[in-house]
């Protein structure tokens, strides 16, 4: 095929010009400064639902320890309120009364962490502890753990503090 010399044929170059990519780099920076917030969100809602799981968990655990106390198969002093001495008594469990072969009752296989805790702190100091004794609005330690608490300063999503929970 013939062509003339003074006909010219642009070369077909493929690419993006600056304006796209500069379009296209704001947009994933919009949209990257929108998806921070969230992720921050995102976590401190999963970590809210860790601790109210925790908490369940620990409390459903020391209501059955009590339970057994009441049933007769924990022998408990005369004085004492029935529940556990530490948190540790529900994983390492207690001998069983009933029990001729004097086997233990386990009420935890392993003691649950508070996530808004230290992570260096062992799980069973990483819970604030309140004791039969204390009042609710000033719970202490004492002879056993009554209840269980998160030593956390903060609010949660939910408006409260996570002390309260």
């Amino acid at each position: 095929m013939f062509r003339s010399p003074t006909t010219r044929t642009k070369p077909h170059i493929r690419g993006f010009t600056l304006v796209e990519m500069l379009a296209v780099v704001t947009i994933v920076g919009i949209l990257a400064a929108a998806a921070q917030p969230l992720s921050v969100w995102m976590n401190k809602r999963h970590k809210e639902g860790e601790l109210r799981q925790g908490l369940r968990t620990l409390r459903l655990a020391l209501d059955a320890y009590k339970q057994a106390s009441v049933n007769g198969q924990i022998v408990v002093a005369a004085d004492a309120s029935g529940y556990p001495p530490n948190l540790n008594a529900l994983v390492e469990g207690v001998p069983d009364a009933k029990d001729p072969k004097g086997r233990k009752i386990y009420f935890l296989r392993r003691l649950p962490r508070d996530p808004l805790a230290d992570p260096g702190l062992p799980a069973a100091r990483s819970w604030g502890l309140r004791s039969y004794d204390s009042p609710a609005d000033a719970p202490q330690p004492g002879r056993d753990v009554f209840d269980v608490y998160s030593q956390a300063s903060g609010i949660g999503l939910d408006g409260t503090r996570y002390r309260d929970w």
